[in-house]
């Protein structure tokens, strides 16, 4: 298992999550807020930067991180799923023709999610391997 590739995802994972605050525009993005106002109100929005946070706390663990990465995976698959959801339900045109910034947030929030419960689960298999070997 590569340390400093896990260190390096998750320091990523951090900065792709803290991201928000440019789309947001610090919060005052309100086209991010009305086109999902349950899941992604400045509150919500508040919680992705500190599950950034948690991602960046957890970059500088060295030794067993199998289920914080399992618990990160997790949370990444429900962001995903809420994702596609929306999308099922919304129209992304209209989130574009309101506010640039927020379409392109809607377009790639969730594609990150996958991509980023990918490298967790990634990341709690190896660390199984690890620790059976």
């Amino acid at each position: 298992m590569n340390q400093k590739l896990i260190k390096n995802g998750f320091i990523l994972a951090a900065l792709m999550n803290f991201s928000v605050l440019v789309f947001s525009r610090g919060f005052t993005n309100v086209a991010i807020n009305d086109a999902d106002p349950v899941v992604m109100s400045n509150f919500g929005l508040l919680m992705i930067v500190m599950w950034g946070l948690a991602y960046l706390s957890a970059a500088t663990i060295n030794s067993n991180i199998k289920w914080l990465a399992g618990a990160f995976a997790l949370e990444k698959l429900i962001y995903g799923v809420v994702w596609v959801k929306w999308h099922l339900e919304n129209s992304l045109g209209e989130v574009y023709s309101s506010d640039i910034f927020a379409g392109l947030f809607y377009s790639i929030y969730g594609l990150n999610d996958f991509l980023f419960m990918g490298f967790f689960t990634w990341v709690f298999f190896a660390s199984s391997q690890k620790n059976n070997a």
